[in-house]
């Protein structure tokens, strides 16, 4: 018990990080970070930035070590080597003149067909960019494609940190084999009074990502829940009046009231306390279940206590800790429903349940990342973080998964003899006043 709580606590650490390292001085260099691109209407499909022809420094220099949850979601960010300097206005600066090969004029078009988008990261702030648009010859000729040269920057400021930044595409250029083509970027840096705290909520609201909530609708299929609400309870109400009334007449000779009387969904009371046919496999499930909502529980908690919003990756890794720190719970219920119906092979319970879910996640895992390395997308989880996973889950998530019913000696004797004080139930019979002991 006490290694969660050590694990819970360096969690909340994790999210209330020091966030003193985005202070700048006047002049002080400030990284921009390319990240991925890919194509617009699948932006799960994602690749290295310089995968394309664009302009990059000799020597590619990533970031800072990854976390679990970048890792986990394709972060690769790279040093871009276009000098930004804090406050410092930038008119016309040139990142590199280019000349297109004819290979190269074909990735361009292929890429602008497909609409690519590109990532960037400035002082932990995300920004997007279109990589060039097509054309139609109003005369009828052949499509033309032009890719945007000059990468405009909009940096606003609160004293020593960054607040804002917005990324405009300007001069669409021809893409032709042997083009000149010169990549340039301005920087313009103003003044704002919005806090540092608050420099993500631009990112939570709502018209920044064009969603609307539909209200009428909301309203609407609020309403029709608590109509059939009403007429479900309305004709169970019924239901049951009437059988009570039946069962609480006197004694009639030409009626019987044994258990055979009864038909229909009344008869499921004699399989509520029966052991299901693959027991062990359905506590495995049952248990999971419990786990994995306590999981969502566990991670809206700590959503409301930090911002998961601000650090990338942070939801990721918070839900792979929360799932292996929430093991017990999955131990404890899926135990504790195998031996209420009548389980003696525990351990193999146990061990059903600690497999049930991360063996059936590892074979899909195993199998999109295939596909990812195929297709030699950034997407593809290294080794190394896969390592990391299955060492979290033989340490942390499967000892927790065992830690209830090792850690009493008793526990299994005591379950059994619940499990069969339970699978007992005593029925009255109104016949002829006598109760009789059922077990199932």
């Amino acid at each position: 018990m006490k290694a969660v709580l050590l694990a819970l606590s360096l969690l909340v650490l994790l999210v209330n990080a020091d966030i003193s390292a985005h202070e700048y001085a006047d002049g002080e260099e400030v990284t921009l970070y390319v990240n991925t691109f890919g194509p617009f209407q699948n932006p799960q499909e994602t690749y290295t930035y310089y995968s394309l022809p664009f302009c990059g420094p000799k020597t590619l220099e990533e970031s800072k070590a990854e976390g679990l949850g970048e890792a986990l979601l394709g972060y690769e960010l790279i040093k871009s080597g276009i000098p930004i300097h804090y406050k410092k206005d930038v008119e016309h600066g040139v990142i590199c003149p280019k000349t297109l090969t004819a290979e190269e004029a074909g990735l361009f078009k292929s890429a602008i067909l497909k609409q690519y988008w590109y990532q960037f990261f400035l002082d932990d702030l995300p920004i997007w960019g279109m990589v060039g648009e097509k054309l139609d010859d109003p005369e009828g000729g052949e499509e033309r494609y032009f890719i945007y040269t000059h990468k405009k920057f909009v940096i606003t400021y609160n004293t020593k940190r960054v607040i804002e930044i917005n990324l405009t595409s300007e001069n669409p250029v021809p893409v032709n084999a042997g083009a000149s083509l010169e990549f340039t970027y301005s920087v313009n840096w103003y003044p704002t009074d919005v806090p540092y705290e608050k420099r993500f909520e631009k990112y939570l609201d709502y018209s920044f990502f064009e969603h609307q909530i539909h209200w009428f609708s909301i309203f609407n299929s609020f309403m029709m829940v608590i109509f059939l609400t009403g007429l479900v309870s309305m004709i169970l109400m019924r239901t049951l009046r009437r059988d009570y009334a039946r069962y609480s007449r006197e004694d009639d000779p030409d009626e019987d009231h044994d258990v055979g009387d009864e038909s229909g969904w009344k008869q499921v009371h004699g399989d509520v306390f029966r052991a299901p046919a693959h027991l062990v496999l359905f506590s495995s499930m049952l248990g999971t279940g419990y786990q994995l909502i306590c999981l969502v529980f566990f991670v809206i908690f700590f959503s409301i206590i930090g911002a998961y919003y601000s650090t990338r990756g942070s939801i990721v890794s918070a839900v792979v800790i929360g799932y292996a720190l929430t093991s017990f719970v999955g131990g404890y219920s899926g135990g504790g429903f195998y031996a209420r119906n009548g389980g003696k092979q525990w351990i193999k319970c146990m061990l059903s349940t600690a497999f049930l879910f991360p063996s059936f996640c590892f074979v899909v895992l195993m199998a999109l990342n295939f596909i990812a390395v195929l297709y030699e997308s950034i997407s593809a989880i290294p080794v190394s973080t896969l390592i990391i996973l299955i060492l979290i889950w033989a340490f942390l998530s499967f000892p927790l998964t065992l830690w209830v019913p090792l850690s009493a000696e008793t526990g299994t004797a005591r379950l059994t003899t619940l499990a069969a004080s339970t699978l007992c139930h005593t029925r009255s019979l109104r016949r002829n006043g006598t109760s009789t002991r059922l077990c199932i």
